[in-house]
Parts: structure tokens; sequence; C-alpha cells
């Protein structure tokens, strides 16, 4: 992808916690998957494997629109856990006629769908972003003059924590030169690993120490 720092490399699915940033599980993405069924999407097989060991326990998973589908978010509630994501208005299970709406700056319309809602909203003049929940039952507008629906403003808090981990990675990374790709997987694991210890010691004892100093 042009746009991003590495235009090439070996990607991992990765799941992480949006408070600490600590890595909770990851596997790389090796094309064709045996385990995948074959009427199961990609995106809703990566989301179940990778929360695999959290269902059962109330957590919540928040998703972009790669990943976020009603199905999913169904098989999820079904196993005690919630989903906040941004959703691709191409989906299926999008009403056709709320594919096209638009409405008046800063407008939402709430849709719902047992325990699942699905706000959308008109953010800026030529954007509208779908978020579907399974978290929030009911949906609140904010006060403020953008009246944020209340899925928005949890998404936009929640959002960034895969993003900042790999940035964490990128800015102290232990890797080296070299035009072997197992090398720069063994590289990316141990950077990833490094931070999952400083956010123990940090945890555990309470020290502000920096990553910096950390990794000396």
């Amino acid at each position: 992808m042009g746009h991003k720092p590495d235009k090439f490399g070996i990607k991992f699915w990765i799941a992480a916690d949006t408070e600490s940033k600590y890595l909770l599980n990851a596997f790389p993405y090796l094309g064709k998957d045996e385990l995948r069924p074959a009427n199961q999407p990609l995106s809703t097989h990566v989301v179940r494997r990778l929360m695999e060991p959290f269902t059962g326990k109330g957590r919540n998973v928040i998703t972009d629109n790669f990943f976020t589908l009603l199905q999913l978010a169904e098989h999820l509630k079904a196993k005690n856990t919630s989903i906040v994501g941004t959703m691709n208005k191409a989906r299926r299970e999008i009403p056709f006629q709320m594919k096209s709406w638009k409405g008046q700056l800063y407008d939402t319309l709430l849709l719902k769908n047992k325990d699942t809602t699905l706000a959308i909203n008109q953010s800026k003049k030529n954007k509208t972003v779908f978020i579907l929940s399974s978290l929030h039952r009911t949906v609140s507008i904010g006060d403020g003059q953008k009246k944020k629906p209340e899925t928005v403003v949890y998404y936009n808090a929640t959002k960034f924590g895969v993003d900042v981990l790999d940035q964490m990675a990128q800015n102290h990374s232990k890797r080296c030169p070299s035009r072997r790709w197992p090398i720069h997987v063994f590289y990316n694991i141990l950077d990833l690993a490094i931070i999952n210890a400083w956010i123990l010691y940090s945890e555990v004892t309470g020290e502000k120490l920096s990553r910096h100093d950390f990794n000396l």
C-alpha cells in the first residue's frame, strides 16, 4: 500500500489491548488457510481466531470496516462478546435505502436489529460513517455542535490499539538489514515481545521507565 510507511512486508493479524497496547494474540497471513471454512469470509475467520481465547468473558472487540459484519457480531454475542466497529456501506446486510442516505451535516440515523445497533452519521459534508455495535443496546446523541452518536465517540476513543502498537515497534526496533524474510519476521516478533515485557514491567512495578531505557 503506497501510503503506508512500509511498502513491502509480511502481514500479521493482531489483537491488542486498547489501553495498554499489550499484544494479546497474533498470527501471520499466509495466503490460503485450510482451516478456514469455504463459506466463511476471511475477515470473520481472522476475528474469530484472534478472539478465541477471550470469548465467554464479557470482552469487547474494536474492528475497522474490513472486519465488521452483522454475522460476526451475532456469533460473538452468542459467546458473551460484543463488537464495535466501522462498517463498509457495501455490506449486504445494510438496507439499500440506507446506503445512499444523506442527511444534513451532523445528522444521525439509527437502526436496531435485536441486540445490535447501527448508527449512520453524516460526519462531514461528503462523508457518511457507519458504526455497528452489539455493546450499545441504545445509542444516545451528544449535545455538542457535531452531535456525535455515543458509538462514534466510543469507537474514536478505542480504535488505535493495533496502530499504536505497530508504531511503537517501528520507533524502537531491534531489526537489522537483511534480505531474508524469516529474519524480518523474527525481529518483528522480538520487537513485539519487548513491548509486552515493558508494559508488564510498568504495570507490576509502577515505575515510569521509558521504552528507550528499558531496551537498554
